[in-house]
């Protein structure tokens, strides 16, 4: 072979090796799909010493035509030990110099009362649920710039307002016994999604940690992040916090707890009838990054990794998952709530130390299922604390 001919299937063979492994994460799927009892069938692995539990989001509960309060009752008369609730910046004070804790403070108070523990998310830029995005508009004047990270030196009197928030917040609740941690952010130092390309720098996120520990010296931070389970989406994330490192790198140098954020399929796009979705949750890379977070928690006293959010509702090609009658969204059906909760739960039996908690993620959208007919996700739920 010529050196012209040899360099060619070189590159050739490099190319095909590049691809390969993305290829063998794509998925092409109808996304409604018929419904199956798998969920009634698949075996459910112990929980051992992890405690399980769910987040409630009222603002999901009210976009799938829910009350979020009878809602978030129905849910806490299940028997899981957890419930992760947020701190909302621009709902609790929607104009300057006000202050509204009365729907936290229910929340609260109706998780006492079932016996839960509580992880409190505090934002305060960043919280769980859609849009992830909680900042009062008086304190964005102006508004954050696309492609810049969010500094201390540039935007003062923005983390002004949010360690006095935190503040305000971790002294209203910290009396509480029945508060287990602090969340510090959501994903914190990531690009919130594709909507916006700013990102908080950790010397923001530093602060806000360190006004929680004086706020309250006795409770643990928890920080979280996003676990690729694709290539591409590894090499998105890599490419676009590689100055700092992403959420999970960041959690591991500041937070006490670190929180995995754990979907293992998702969509990507829609062509037609057909969606392409990617999951490469078992792939070799994807286990070692995993592994390493194991280690980082079992190497020193006091550390902990808990499933902040393990994937329990579809997760499709548009921010409120679908809900077609009699049929099931690819991206998550009844049965795959049990599979990632059994995969993460076998994680457990490999590392030196078990997670802590495993909080489904999806609770409102099981509500939404059960009022259209399909208990699956409820009866999968309720099967997984029973049996585990």
């Amino acid at each position: 072979m010529s050196r012209t001919g040899f360099r060619k299937a070189a590159l050739t063979i490099g190319a095909a090796g590049a691809v390969l492994p993305v290829l063998c994460e794509v998925r092409l799927a109808r996304a409604a799909r018929p419904l199956s009892d798998r969920w009634r069938r698949v075996p459910v692995e112990s929980r051992g010493s992890t405690r399980l539990g769910i987040s409630f989001r009222p603002l999901q509960a009210a976009a799938l035509g829910l009350d979020p309060e009878a809602a978030l009752r129905e849910l806490l008369a299940f028997p899981f030990e957890v419930i992760r609730l947020a701190a909302y910046w621009d709902r609790m004070e929607p104009a300057p110099g006000v202050f509204r804790a009365d729907e936290l403070d229910r929340e609260i108070v109706a998780a006492e009362r079932a016996g839960k523990r509580i992880v409190v998310c505090l934002g305060p830029v960043k919280a769980y649920g859609y849009p992830e995005f909680f900042v009062p508009s008086h304190h964005l004047r102006p508004p954050l710039r696309e492609g810049v990270l969010v500094d201390p030196a540039d935007r003062p009197a923005l983390l002004e307002a949010a360690l006095g928030f935190v503040r305000r917040v971790v002294e209203r609740y910290r009396d509480r016994e029945s508060i287990l941690a602090w969340q510090v952010e959501h994903e914190a130092v990531d690009p919130l999604g594709m909507e916006h390309s700013w990102r908080l720098s950790t010397a923001f996120v530093d602060r806000e940690v360190a006004a929680v520990r004086s706020a309250d010296p006795t409770r643990p931070v928890m920080m979280n992040g996003f676990l690729p389970t694709s290539l591409p989406v590894r090499l998105q994330q890599w490419w676009r916090t590689r100055d700092q490192g992403d959420s999970l790198d960041v959690a591991a140098r500041l937070a006490d707890i670190v929180g995995v954020d754990f979907y293992p399929r998702h969509a990507l796009v829609t062509m037609g009838g057909t969606t392409v979705y990617l999951d490469g949750s078992r792939r070799p890379w994807q286990q070692r990054r995993r592994r390493r977070l194991f280690d980082w928690a079992a190497a020193q006293p006091g550390r902990q990794l808990m499933i902040s959010e393990g994937q329990a509702e579809p997760w499709e090609t548009v921010t409120v998952p679908p809900d077609p009658r009699s049929r099931g969204m690819y991206s998550c059906l009844p049965e795959q709530l049990v599979d990632n909760y059994n995969q993460c739960m076998r994680w457990n039996r490999e590392a030196r130390t078990a997670a802590t908690a495993y909080l489904f993620w999806g609770a409102e959208y099981w509500l939404l299922r059960r009022d259209g007919g399909d208990r699956g996700y409820l009866d999968a739920f309720a099967r997984v604390l029973e049996e585990s």
